[in-house]
């Protein structure tokens, strides 16, 4: 359960240029399970009701503004920059130039993507009887990270950084993942006090664990669920396996809510996913965005579905593609068929392979088997439109839109030009261009005279004669 913290301000440390990335776009804005980074830690501290929430950004600020003024994640969330690299201690202290004495202090990393919310509850809980709370962890290789310094009570001490530690204290296995959380009445003046006197030339953050012995503070510490929930992104190797941590753990909620996986080791969803009972997905298929499965769905391999509802018992081919699409059910989809936005498929109906669908309503029992382009229509129930037929819903200026009625039959290789309407029961000949209304229960035709030419000789045929 999330507890309720009144007054809390979050500050997310995302100033870092990120040069190991090896790339253009700004280190937190590099995507992990199809959202930048910043996005997770923006979505953990969310469940923080009613805190003050401060973003510290540096290196792609204007990259990293732009994008979230788009997004409802960054509604209540402000940006503090930080022009030059000086050290977290000095970022925390820009993004508290104006904040209440009496709040709880909460620090995260916008390159930390897997902190849990529970995490963030359990350290905040704890301010209640201490002045600081830090994170930390036992690891079996702690090269890189901070060690915790104990004395012989097991009272935190210190946090020595990598490059200013001893031999000795390179051995200690309790690392330091930076996130902090600190009572506001103390914070500012210890701010005050931090020097940059160290390897590196930085004002550190890890500095107030000293500053709070020294004033004879109480310092607890919470240790996360798992490493990877603290694990910050350096380079792409670092974000491939945090990918494929998150990706596993994805798969495991599904696997243990009913959901079969072939394997979840290829499997990828980028968003929100729901799915009932009984439902299989096979290998390397891909869900962004918003996709609700129902109970015994079949997905097939390769498939991409976004922003999709899928009924019980409906079907999805291999190498199919579906976006913003409803498939009612028992529907059957591909294989390598493609939905664009606004198909709606009815129960029972088909939408076959090498078929595009686009703005469309397929009616109950109706089939596009194969082969076919079908935009900006309404089928009714029970119509079969036959291999190679396509609306042509497009004059160059606007779209128009084609009606079918139930129980109409197109034949195949048919070109149906929109604005149309077919009736009920209407039938369409193989081959035919459709220009007009075709009526209930009426015969459509629309081909040019077939003429055969007697003694007619191919061209081919006449060079070889020659």
């Amino acid at each position: 359960m999330v507890s309720e913290h009144t007054n809390t301000h979050i500050i997310i440390l995302a100033a870092g240029k990120g040069s190991r990335m090896k790339s253009t776009i700004p280190k937190v804005m590099h995507k992990l399970a199809g959202e930048p980074l910043l996005s997770h830690v923006l979505r953990a501290s969310a469940a923080i009701p009613r805190a003050i929430k401060t973003v510290v950004v540096g290196e792609g600020k204007d990259y990293i503004t732009s994008y979230f003024e788009k997004s409802p994640l960054a509604e209540d969330i402000s940006f503090v920059t930080q022009a030059e690299q000086l050290g977290t201690a000095h970022a925390v202290k820009l993004a508290t130039a104006d904040f209440a004495e009496d709040s709880k202090v909460l620090v995260l990393y916008g390159d930390v993507p897997l902190i849990d919310p529970v995490t963030i509850n359990k350290m905040l809980d704890l301010l209640v009887s201490c002045a600081l709370v830090v994170l930390t962890k036992e690891v079996f290789e702690p090269f890189g990270y901070g060690r915790i310094l104990r004395d012989f009570h097991g009272n935190i001490e210190a946090i020595v950084e990598q490059k200013d530690a001893t031999p000795d204290q390179e051995n200690i296995r309790e690392i330091n993942t930076g996130v902090m959380a600190v009572r506001g009445s103390k914070l500012d003046r210890w701010l005050s006090k931090i020097e940059n006197n160290n390897a590196q030339g930085e004002y550190y953050l890890t500095d107030l664990v000293s500053l709070a012995r020294q004033d004879d503070d109480e310092i607890r510490s919470v240790s996360p669920h798992s490493l990877e929930e603290t694990e910050g992104v350096n380079n792409r190797l670092q974000l491939a396996r945090l990918e494929r941590h998150h990706q596993l753990k994805l798969a495991e909620k599904l696997l243990l809510a009913g959901t079969s996986l072939a394997d979840p080791s290829r499997f990828d969803q980028r968003g929100e996913l729901i799915a009932g009972i009984d439902t299989f997905v096979d290998v390397n298929c891909v869900f962004e965005g918003s996709v609700e499965l129902g109970s015994g769905v079949y997905i097939g391999p390769n498939c991409c579905i976004k922003d999709t509802r899928i009924a019980d018992r409906a079907i999805v081919l291999a190498n199919s593609v579906i976006d913003q699409s409803s498939i009612g059910p028992g529907a059957v989809v591909g294989p390598f068929a493609r939905l664009r936005a606004g198909t709606d498929l009815a129960e029972n109906s088909k939408v076959g392979n090498f078929v595009e669908t686009k703005k469309t309503t397929v009616g109950k029992s109706s089939k596009i088997s194969h082969l076919s382009y079908v935009g900006d229509a309404q089928l009714g129930e029970n119509v079969n439109i036959g291999a190679g037929t396509i609306t042509c819903n497009y004059d160059g200026d606007k779209k128009h839109v084609t009606e079918v009625e139930d129980g109409v039959f197109i034949g195949s290789n048919s070109t149906l030009v929109a604005p149309l309407h077919l009736s009920k029961g209407a039938f369409v000949a193989a081959g035919s261009t459709i220009t007009k209304t075709v009526g209930d229960d009426e015969l459509g035709i629309g081909r040019a005279k077939q003429r055969n030419i007697s003694g007619w000789t191919s061209p081919a045929k006449k060079v070889k004669d020659d």
